[in-house]
């Protein structure tokens, strides 16, 4: 509803106060059902998809239309035809969008979070894909650069997340660079026991525990992350193990993973006053 409309239905209102045709209490009740009325409208508005409203769709004009119809041409064309580019110049417009994408979001954190969580993350998995996809394009197909690039975005996530205190990119980041340690792992060792598993993987999951105790009074949100990242590294000797079960026995990983199941609740249970306080 526009301010004209708004003011004519206030002036009304107080024009029936004024002249006795309605009690006082009776246009106090209806301002208030007004102001309501009011305050529900614009929590609709506000939002929306990629913080685009139905208001501002509506009181649009053409040329906003346009430029709206060019930029998806181009977007269009550019994706059409990438292949077609030259590497310097593929590389150049994954930047130009990434930066677009990233900015767009950073700029939306405060006033439309959710909208920005949107933007940041699409941008984040963009920076996956094209990554990837270009070393495809271009004949990489050893895994080492994959892998490789696969943790360099690990890192953007982590430090996207920090620096947008946003607890699920880091967490998504950590995740990350724990499987490309996983992958390592199972390229370089020549023979996985289950010893072997079990210290690769339980010293990490300690570490990270013990690193969201350290951080948790400076930094709660980083203290969270690294908490839910322990909980999570401390089942991977398992997880890796149900890929391999033929050389590992299903049966022995369905008991080990029970075990490692009950031995995480009673450890949660009997520490669940001191990390409660971590992770709130």
């Amino acid at each position: 509803m526009d301010d004209k409309k708004k003011e004519m239905i206030v002036r009304e209102i107080e024009h029936w106060r004024r002249s006795k045709l309605l009690p006082e209490h009776y246009c106090d009740f209806l301002l208030n059902i007004y102001d309501m009325h009011q305050q529900d409208q614009d929590k609709k508005e506000q939002g929306g998809l990629f913080g685009v409203t139905p208001s501002k769709i509506r009181n649009s004009n053409w040329k906003i239309w346009m430029l709206g119809l060019l930029l998806i041409i181009a977007l269009s064309f550019t994706a059409l035809n990438f292949n077609a580019f030259e590497l310097p110049m593929q590389i150049g417009i994954s930047i130009i969008f990434l930066a677009g994408c990233y900015g767009w979001g950073s700029s939306k954190l405060e006033k439309e979070p959710i909208a920005a969580q949107l933007w940041i993350g699409m941008a984040s998995l963009f920076l996956l894909f094209i990554g990837v996809y270009l070393l495809r394009l271009h004949g990489v197909q050893a895994s080492v650069p994959v892998v490789a690039y696969v943790a360099l975005c690990s890192v953007v996530w982590i430090l996207t997340g920090l620096l947008a205190r946003l607890a699920l990119f880091q967490l998504c980041g950590w995740v990350s660079l724990v499987f490309c340690y996983g992958w390592l792992l199972h390229y370089q060792l020549e023979t996985l026991s289950w010893i072997t598993l079990q210290l690769s993987w339980m010293p990490l999951a300690i570490l990270f525990c013990w690193m969201s105790w350290i951080i948790h009074e400076k930094n709660s949100q980083a203290g969270l992350v690294f908490f839910l990242l322990s909980l999570i590294v401390w089942y991977m000797p398992e997880l890796y193990a149900m890929l391999y079960a033929e050389k590992y026995g299903s049966q022995t990983v369905q008991w080990l993973l029970l075990s490692k199941l009950l031995a995480q609740a009673g450890l949660l249970f009997a520490w669940r006053k001191k990390w409660t306080e971590w992770v709130v």
